[in-house]
């Protein structure tokens, strides 16, 4: 059965990866979960990416900060679709992480979401589309979601006349 891996450059991250794993398991997407670093364990990542596309990984989410390098490091190990997200952190507040996740060399693309929090969700849709191309019954809860959010919107527009006094 195709799974998420989700490899993130350290266990601070968890919390700004908190909507990935929610998303996923909302969607009913299998996935994976571990801290591995493009830096300091190298060797590590490499085995991982290699073991998880042999088990049916589908689809690669990669989150880190400052210097950024796992993104490309699991795109330069796979031809799976890859995202990046960028964790907003260090001084500057993860603009280095986002360029460093999406200047890419050509031939090794990573998908690259917004920093921090939205970008760790948006990772997670993504990934879920990614998977629909090929299971409808994903494409089916993802478009049962976007129907419930387009629900909520409007029905928050019912009495906010009465609300702003118009």
């Amino acid at each position: 059965m195709p799974f998420v891996a989700i490899l993130m450059g350290s266990d601070s991250d968890l919390l700004t990866l908190q909507g990935t794993f929610d998303v996923l398991k909302k969607l009913d997407i299998s996935f994976e979960v571990r801290v591995t670093s493009a830096h300091r364990t190298p060797a590590a990542t490499h085995d991982y990416v290699v073991d998880a596309d042999k088990r049916g990984c589908a689809v690669f989410i990669c989150a880190a900060g400052l210097a950024a390098h796992l993104a490309g490091v699991v795109a330069g190990t796979t031809i799976k679709p890859v995202i990046g997200i960028p964790i907003d952190g260090g001084p500057l507040k993860g603009m280095d992480a986002l360029l460093s996740t999406v200047q890419m060399p050509g031939g090794i693309p990573v998908a690259t979401v917004a920093i921090g929090k939205a970008g760790a969700k948006n990772a997670a849709y993504l990934a879920a589309q990614m998977l629909s191309l090929s299971d409808p019954e994903v494409a089916k809860r993802i478009q049962a979601e976007r129907d419930q959010n387009a629900k909520d919107v409007l029905a928050k527009n019912e009495g906010l006349q009465e609300k702003i006094g118009g």
